[in-house]
């Protein structure tokens, strides 16, 4: 019984989180980053003040580490070209900083870290690689 309670508690934060979170993030990278930013480095849990002072901490952490699964799964089940819209369209958020955040990035692949706990290497391995054409594609559509 403690589960359905617990899986119930989650999905509520889920649809709370994606439906008033997520949902004003135009882009699915975008979303992600997001997503990956609320996550401390250090104890490897995710801080969202708002979700905390509403739902059990638990619940929190097992619906975020879900939608970040999702996010990630859904960005790989994506065509390139699409891709690249998408991160496009994220970076484009930048506005005059796009251009010094593409090359910070491919300099320092900060994506790689990206990944969400318990995924396979070789997805966050294509991943990265995605990410470093696609950065490679937006740069040379500059250029030309």
């Amino acid at each position: 019984m403690e589960s359905l309670e617990n899986f119930q508690k989650s999905k509520a934060v889920i649809v709370d989180f994606t439906s008033r979170t997520l949902a004003v993030i135009p882009s699915v990278f975008g979303r992600l980053y997001y997503v990956c930013t609320l996550k401390n480095p250090v104890t490897g849990k995710y801080e969202h003040d708002g979700l905390k002072e509403i739902y059990p901490e638990n619940s929190v952490q097992e619906a975020l580490a879900h939608c970040h699964a999702e996010l990630f799964s859904r960005i790989l089940e994506t065509p390139l070209r699409e891709q690249e819209r998408d991160v496009r369209n994220s970076l484009e958020t930048a506005g005059d900083e796009l251009w010094s955040i593409v090359e910070a990035w491919r300099a320092s692949r900060p994506y790689c870290a990206m990944c969400p706990e318990g995924m396979p290497t070789y997805l966050s391995e294509l991943f990265s690689s995605n990410m470093d054409a696609l950065l490679a594609i937006i740069t040379a559509k500059r250029l030309n």
